[in-house]
């Protein structure tokens, strides 16, 4: 079994910064993709950013130049720096993660999201 548990959420001025962070648990043999995602209300959930196990990112382009994903594969977390926020940017943010347990095939796992809520 898989938890993936989210922090770093909360209210924020536009312009302002806040840091996600995931943390995986479990009998993990290893998480080759971990990634965020966001959904603001009556819209879909969008891929904010993505990361490999070797580092390789990529990133929306409305949130180029002010996000950064990262991790820390010994710690099997992932961040979200989020800079220079706008309120366009309000939404829950979800952990997603592509993890290989031991003795297992590759499954998919989300966190429980975490309100992020910018005020103009």
């Amino acid at each position: 079994q898989v938890h993936l548990v989210e922090s770093g959420g909360g209210l924020v001025q536009a312009g302002g910064s806040l840091r996600l962070s995931c943390a995986a648990s479990g009998s993990i043999f290893s998480i080759p993709s971990m990634a965020w995602y966001r959904q603001a209300p009556g819209k879909q959930r969008e891929l904010v950013a993505a990361i490999s196990i070797g580092g390789s990112t990529r990133h929306l382009d409305s949130v180029k130049g002010r996000f950064a994903v990262s991790r820390d594969n010994a710690k099997n977390t992932v961040y979200l720096q989020m800079n220079n926020l706008k309120p366009e940017d309000t939404a829950v943010y979800y952990c997603n993660a592509q993890i290989i347990l031991v003795g297992r095939s590759q499954s998919d796992h989300w966190g429980q999201g975490t309100q992020v809520t910018v005020s103009s």
